[in-house]
């Protein structure tokens, strides 16, 4: 059987005409250990190029049975109508501008998302949203998300709706240990989403949106570093939920919609998105 076809969208390398390795030349790439959970998970994974010409991402998306939004850079302030604190959370505008696009043609398609990390935050943003540009400056008695040196080492339980879809494919649980690797998080949540997950802090870690016209999903986590050699045969070992759980599940949601795909005729004429 064919697998899902599994898109996952790029970070960008812009031009640096000091950098040793392609001088001058604009990179697009993806890390390897999630292109890794995707295949594991049984799917083809499917690297969406940030490509300038009209209608390529759209031809993209037509290919696709789901789309990760994956992480990286921060989200521009300008696109949730503000301007950086400080020019070090100015965010990439180019990459946000295609990822932005992707999820509106996604949205056309009815095609799942699930927006990991940055990708969350993107989601939300693309939806209406806006973001703390910095947790800890903007917020009090905040938690440590971000640490440098520990990365993604660094972790903190989540209380998890369980009826939400987070909670269904960890059995119900009401609260997982995840790793913690941003400095920016959910401020006011965008029109249509829901919380499934939050830190002690408050802090929004996880939301969906799942109805018969749309299925998004976005964790504020990396569970793509958080494998089964991390964890038990109960998936929580050493207090990490297991990664794999989440594309295994997501893989189910791509499959289910292949198999309702559209006819030809009926891609053609792709419902408008409603956000």
């Amino acid at each position: 059987m064919t697998r899902p076809r599994i898109g996952i969208s790029v970070n960008l390398m812009h031009a640096d005409p000091e950098r040793a390795l392609y001088r001058n030349k604009a990179l697009h790439y993806v890390e390897a250990r999630m292109t890794a959970s995707v295949w594991r998970a049984g799917g083809l994974p499917v690297v969406v190029p940030a490509l300038e010409e009209d209608g390529a991402a759209e031809a993209f998306v037509r290919e696709l049975d789901g789309l990760i939004l994956s992480g990286g850079a921060d989200v521009s302030p300008q696109n949730y109508g503000e301007l950086p604190l400080k020019p070090v959370w100015g965010g990439d505008p180019t990459r946000d501008a295609y990822e932005i696009g992707l999820v509106h043609h996604a949205l056309a398609f009815g095609l799942p998302m699930l927006g990991l990390c940055r990708g969350l935050q993107l989601l939300n943003v693309a939806l209406g949203g806006s973001l703390w540009q910095d947790l800890q400056t903007q917020r009090e008695d905040t938690l440590e998300h971000r640490n440098w040196h520990r990365y993604d080492d660094t972790g903190h339980a989540v209380s998890v709706a369980p009826a939400s879809w987070v909670g269904r494919i960890y059995g119900g649980r009401t609260e997982l240990h995840v790793n913690s690797v941003h400095h920016q998080g959910i401020r006011r949540l965008a029109p249509g989403l829901e919380v499934s997950a939050q830190a002690p802090d408050g802090v929004i870690e996880a939301i969906e949106w799942i109805d018969a016209q749309r299925w998004i999903v976005g964790l504020q986590w990396h569970p793509e570093w958080l494998e089964h050699t991390r964890v038990s045969t109960d998936g929580v070992a050493y207090g990490w939920a297991d990664g794999s759980r989440v594309f295994e599940a997501f893989l189910d949601v791509a499959a289910q919609h292949r198999a309702r795909a559209l006819t030809p005729s009926d891609q053609a004429t792709p419902h408008p998105p409603t956000t």
